[in-house]
């Protein structure tokens, strides 16, 4: 019988680890006149609140500069974020990387032109 337990637990973790996708990409601009950056992060499920981007990080020059935590994702099929970086100027990098609940990570960098 434990053993029987331990095989439908198993197989429910796989299961749900089957339906884990990673963000599928990410579009970043950024506006150097209001120091604005705008990223919509690609991420199709079928449900949004039980399968969405859980977390956003912004980073500059390989540092994190904000953490957006999300508890459901905008629509069916991308999470936004918007940001101000006042610190941002020409020549530097700045990265979004965005992270699925069930599992799966994107990362994508800009420079500041």
């Amino acid at each position: 019988m434990k053993k029987i337990v331990l095989l439908l637990i198993g197989l429910l973790l796989a299961s749900t680890a089957a339906f884990a996708h990673p963000p599928s990409d990410i579009k970043i601009q950024f506006d150097d006149n209001t120091k604005t950056l705008t990223a919509v992060i690609k991420h199709p499920v079928s449900n949004p609140q039980s399968h969405f981007i859980k977390k956003v990080d912004i980073g500059l020059n390989g540092k994190e500069v904000q953490m957006l935590p999300f508890a459901k994702q905008d629509n069916n099929a991308t999470q936004a974020v918007k940001i101000t970086i006042p610190e941002a100027k020409k020549g530097d990098v700045l990265s979004v990387e965005g992270y699925c609940n069930l599992g799966g990570r994107l990362e994508k960098e800009i420079k500041v032109s």
